[in-house]
């Protein structure tokens, strides 16, 4: 089984793809989509909707889970995180698969045992979890974090 985990951003989204066999775990894929800060809000969005939806079909997984929205204090940021929030669970539902949505608490404790590990712990972890991994950025290595949680989690959704 493939799993998609997408650490939702307007500049920058991170995704990562794992293969679940049994209780293991394997790297596949994980990369980044970036938006041109100098274009439209709609143009941003297009950009990351085409670009994940071109990751969704080259790769093909069966089901995938995004970060909540982390609310902070500005609160044009946090709509427009929301907005791309948005287009990432449009683009997996509209893949047909199954989608999961995780609290960064969550996915933190699944992983690192704490709902308030820094983000280090959590890239330690991920280098124990799926040896050899090469995260694209930090939020390639969120996103992988959130698929290792929803890979978990699977038996827990049915």
């Amino acid at each position: 089984m493939l799993i998609i985990g997408i650490d939702p951003g307007l500049a920058c989204t991170g995704w990562g793809i794992v293969a679940k066999s049994g209780s293991r775990l394997s790297h596949v894929a994980n990369g980044q989509v970036r938006t041109d800060t100098n274009a439209s809000l709609a143009e941003r969005l297009v950009t990351l909707d085409t670009e994940l939806t071109d990751v969704i079909l080259a790769h093909r997984p069966d089901t995938g889970a995004v970060e909540e929205v982390f609310v902070n204090t500005n609160a044009q940021s946090t709509l427009k995180l929301g907005q791309a929030r948005g287009v990432c669970l449009l683009a997996l539902a509209r893949a047909g698969m199954p989608v999961a949505e995780y609290a960064t608490s969550l996915v933190k404790k699944a992983l690192v045992g704490t709902g308030r590990a820094e983000k280090t712990q959590v890239q330690a972890m991920l280098k124990i979890l799926l040896p050899g991994v090469k995260p694209a950025g930090a939020d390639a290595a969120d996103a992988l974090a959130v698929a290792i949680t929803h890979a978990n989690m699977l038996g827990s959704h049915r």
